[in-house]
């Protein structure tokens, strides 16, 4: 994965590249940045701010969330209510060096937020990166979000913003859990291909050990492209898939937003020191 034209401190900065040129990482290596989840209400916020982590993830809808009009909020649905709007939200991450990952439900807070992102942008010299599941996944039951309004907003505001693009998907304990498809992944290539900027997309670790060849494949299409692995809380899976991932990945493809305590097993097994 290469940098793409805006130099440093533009949004399409290569995480690697931006935490080892502050000193923050030793190599460029995705295990080495550190995930905070959810930082959506203010208590998480301010917590991940105090953390040791590189990156801040957070969840934006727009109360009502069909309605145009309206401030956009810090929710994870079901949740549809909260003690923070995007506005103070960015207010308070603005002032510190980490960066951000917003992640959009629904198509109607997408436009208020990047006018708000627009007000910051100046003083917001971090990593951003934008996500949205935009194709059905694997046992996926959730409404995607549109993709061509998606990325023609996102893009009509910031045309180099890192993107990060997924699949709904679904896990269940008790049956057989297939991977990430050919056809699933084509597609997303197919919509990829066009796009100038960087792309990651984020997978489900449970789903991944049985997708390697399909997402192989689609990392070879693009040195603009990279794979985020996250959990779902309740997803049951062993830290070897994760160890079998590192194996095969390149180290500098792959970020790992998982939860513990594989988290800290991973980084143990690969010799990453784990701060809390």
């Amino acid at each position: 994965m290469t940098t793409s034209a805006g130099g440093p401190g533009s949004w399409s900065e290569n995480v690697l590249e931006y935490f080892l040129r502050n000193n923050q990482i030793t190599t460029e290596d995705g295990a080495e940045i550190v995930w905070y989840h959810a930082a959506n209400h203010k208590a998480q916020m301010y917590e991940a701010l105090r953390s040791c982590a590189h990156m801040i993830e957070a969840d934006v809808l727009l109360p009502g969330d069909e309605s145009e009009h309206g401030q956009p909020i810090m929710a994870h649905p079901p949740e549809i209510s909260s003690d923070n709007t995007l506005q103070e939200w960015l207010a308070e991450v603005m002032k510190s060096n980490k960066g951000i990952k917003l992640d959009f439900k629904s198509l109607a807070a997408v436009e208020p937020s990047m006018m708000l992102l627009e007000k910051v942008k100046r003083y917001l010299k971090c990593p951003v990166w934008i996500n949205a599941d935009i194709l059905p996944g694997p046992n996926g039951s959730s409404k995607v979000v549109d993709a061509k309004p998606f990325i023609d907003t996102v893009t009509s505001f910031f045309p180099d913003v890192t993107f990060s693009l997924g699949w709904t998907t679904g896990w269940h304990p008790e049956k057989v859990n297939e991977g990430y498809s050919w056809t699933m992944v084509k597609e997303m290539e197919y919509i990829c291909s066009g796009l100038s900027q960087p792309v990651t997309f984020p997978v489900r670790a449970a789903l991944v050990r049985q997708s390697c060849s399909q997402l192989l494949w689609l990392l070879t299409k693009s040195n603009r492209y990279s794979l985020t692995i996250w959990t779902g809380k309740t997803d049951n899976y062993p830290t070897e898939d994760l160890l079998y991932i590192r194996e095969h990945f390149n180290k500098n493809q792959v970020f790992y937003d998982i939860l513990e305590p594989q988290n800290q097993e991973f980084k143990q097994a690969i010799g990453i020191k784990v701060n809390f």
